[in-house]
Parts: C-alpha cells; structure tokens; sequence
C-alpha cells in the first residue's frame, strides 16, 4: 500500500498490524509492506520511488544488509519495530551514516507473560497430559495420570541475557517462590540474583534456563549440546528470545533422548519453518512466536516506532537509537 502523503517517505519492509499500518500511513508516505525477502522484492520497485524513500521501518529479523540499504540513496533512518535488530548490518549503516532505532522494553512484559507461560506448561507436562487426555487415555483415576512433575518452588531459574525482558521474567519467577540466576555480558548493578560469568556455569546451576538474549554472532548456536547435557533429565529450556541461539538439531537429539526433560518454543532457528521432528515429541509445548502479540505490546512498539520517526524527520535527537 501507499498513502497520499508526499513529503516523508518511509517504507515497510515487514509486516505488521492494521493499527501501525493505519498510523503510519496518516503521517507519512508509507510503502509497503515489502514481501520477503526484502532486498530481492525492494530492488524491483521503481527507480524514483527508492529514490524518495528516507526511512525504513522493519523488524530484527529482516535481513537489512548492505546491498538492500543501497537500493535507497536519501536513506537516513532504519527504525526495528521490537527490540530486536540483528538483521540490520550495523557497520553499514553507520558508513552511510544511517542511524538505526529499536523498541527496547516496548514488548518486555507481553514476552514475559509467554515465557513463564511456557515454563509452567514445559515443567508440568501439559502437552504430554493434553494428549493422552486426547486419546482418551485417562478415566479420572488418580492412578492414571502422568507421574507427579515436581513443581516450580524451590527450582532454580536461569535466564541468559538479563535485559528488560530478562527482567520481568525474574519478576514473576519469584512469586513462584523460585531462585533466580543470570548469565549476561556484565553484572547488573543492584539485581537481586545470582550472577554466574559463564553460560556453562548457570547451566550446571540452573533446571530451568531461560533463552531472553538478543541474537548476535556471538550468541549464535550459544545453546549447544553441552549446554543441554548440563541442564540433565530434569532440565527444561525455554526460547522466548532468538530461535537462533539454540542449536535446534542438538535441542531434538536431546529431547528425543532424555537427555533434558523438555521444552518450550515461542521462536525457532528457521522461521517460519520448524522441524517435524521437534513437534512431534511429547515433551515440547510449541507456539507460533505470539511472545510480543499482545495489544499492550503492540500499541507500546507502535508509539516508540512513530516517536522515532517524528524525531527523525524533525531532525530532534532520536528517543532509542541502537548504541551497542
């Protein structure tokens, strides 16, 4: 779609909801949004309308690389809607001098929500029991019934990557009455919870490792085999974050094997493919990445997406650009 107006043109390069959609469109030019994968379908837009175009919203988990900022010379403004934006080339877009904005915290509690969601579905067994009660497996007897989970007090949460999702996840942990630890790039000043240097070690601490880092190279396959062994027939991952920080092959051989006592997936490392072999076990709850769909979310992303957009092309500092 595009919008009458004609002095500030943005183009979408990822779906989003009719709200956005509606308000971008009553503010600016808006183009989009471009089917993926994005540089292939930009490059065939018209000449003089790439020409025009001056910022692009998208999300992280769009590849905006060098060749497709490319394609737009007065482009000055890559604006990801969510926290994420490791799809951006950062090192390119700051040769051009195109800066580049998130919505970090926008989406934080929605996520959390489904986290612990997850959590509690994965640790208590839901989807195993949902089935047999499917298959008409169970009677009402007490006798047979799945053998007692052990429940969420007293486990030991660990969450990988303490930022503002990271954080609201810890928050709800406790009313649990669960210990909480972290793994992060750096010790957070003041967090009540146990810092652990090393992704290892709070896997040996940890039952329940929790997946809340942003995706990067170095984070990429974080959650291997190793990982997994060191959480034990007990453990449980859960990925609300990237599905690219787990290795999803090890993640299916460790389910599969018993090696960990399941999972729950709200991302996978190929979306929006995910293996048949990882929804067929009984020990994964699955869901097709709903962490940030909420209204409070989306209505919270929209207005920071917008924020940074009015600041841009009013030439005003940019309310969260992207620093690391």
């Amino acid at each position: 779609m595009t919008s009458e107006r004609t002095d500030m043109h943005v183009l979408l390069a990822a779906a989003a909801p009719v709200a956005m959609l509606d308000a971008l469109g009553a503010k600016f030019t808006l183009t989009g949004p471009v089917p993926p994968p994005f540089a292939t379908h930009a490059a065939q837009m018209v000449v003089d309308d790439r020409a025009s175009v001056r910022a692009i919203v998208t999300m992280g988990t769009v590849a905006t690389t060098r060749d497709a900022m490319a394609l737009f010379p007065a482009l000055g403004l890559v604006c990801c809607i969510g926290s994420g934006f490791e799809g951006v080339d950062l090192a390119a877009a700051r040769s051009r001098g195109i800066r580049v904005t998130h919505s970090p915290g926008a989406n934080a509690g929605s996520v959390a929500d489904v986290a612990v969601g997850l959590m509690i579905a994965s640790v208590r067994g839901f989807h195993a029991a949902q089935l047999r009660l499917r298959r008409g497996e169970w009677h009402g007897n007490a006798a047979q019934r799945l053998s007692p989970a052990r429940g969420l007090a007293g486990r030991r949460l660990g969450i990988f990557g303490m930022g503002a999702i990271g954080r609201e996840i810890a928050r709800r942990a406790r009313s649990f009455d669960m210990q909480v630890g972290y793994h992060n790039r750096h010790r957070r000043e003041g967090e009540a919870a146990a810092y652990f240097a090393s992704l290892p070690a709070l896997a040996d601490w940890c039952d329940v490792l929790m997946v809340a880092v942003r995706a990067s190279d170095a984070t990429h396959h974080a959650v291997d085999a190793a990982i997994l062994d060191a959480l034990g027939p007990d453990g449980h991952v859960i990925n609300i974050a990237r599905g690219s920080v787990i290795d999803e092959a090890a993640l299916i051989d460790a389910l599969a094997r018993g090696t960990i006592g399941g999972a729950g997936l709200d991302v996978y490392e190929h979306e929006p493919a995910v293996p048949a072999a990882l929804l067929a076990l009984d020990n994964v709850v699955a869901l097709p990445h709903i962490g940030g769909a909420s209204r409070d979310a989306q209505a919270a992303m929209q207005a920071m997406v917008i924020a940074n957009l009015d600041a841009f092309f009013a030439g005003e500092p940019l309310p969260t650009p992207v620093t690391s």
